[in-house]
């Protein structure tokens, strides 16, 4: 399993408990493979991390999202995400995406398509404020955006 891709310790004994259920091995085997270094959270969640930002440019709520989706033991999550982020600024990743987005975009902009494209940013794991304010620095979408405001609430991760 590890030679396809890497895993969480937890994943990966959800795993192998799921395919050899009641098999006292799998704690035996997932405590050798710690020790020979196979299995390492903190690897794992810096190299996941990185690959997001990189490869997906998620924000850093989506990067959390998806690492405790992966079983990453809760303390590794954080540094993890500092980690990430110390190779790419966010804002500007940001506007990367908000400028590709726009281009997709039929123009004139509604306030439905505004509201549509923060939350399809929001998904992407970007905070509301960060995202208002790349909104309205931009001209062509400055005229629609200044009268709507995104609740703070909504880039709450969920669990």
């Amino acid at each position: 399993m590890l030679a396809r891709r890497a895993y969480s310790v937890a994943e990966l004994r959800r795993a192998l408990e799921r395919k050899f259920p009641e098999n006292a091995a799998v704690a035996d085997a997932i405590a050798r493979l710690r020790e020979l270094g196979y299995l390492d959270d903190k690897k794992f969640a810096e190299y996941f991390a990185s690959s997001l930002v990189r490869n997906k440019s998620f924000g850093r709520y989506r990067v959390g999202r998806e690492l405790r989706a992966k079983l990453v033991n809760f303390k590794h999550i954080e540094p993890a995400i500092q980690h990430a982020y110390e190779e790419t600024d966010e804002r500007k990743l940001l506007e990367k995406v908000l400028e590709k987005k726009v281009r997709a975009l039929r123009l004139p902009l509604t306030r439905s398509k505004l509201a549509s494209l923060c939350q399809s940013l929001l998904r992407r794991g970007f905070a509301a404020d960060a995202i208002m304010k790349s909104i309205r620095s931009r001209p062509e979408l400055r005229t629609v955006a200044e009268g709507v405001e995104v609740d703070a609430n909504d880039t709450k991760d969920e669990g």
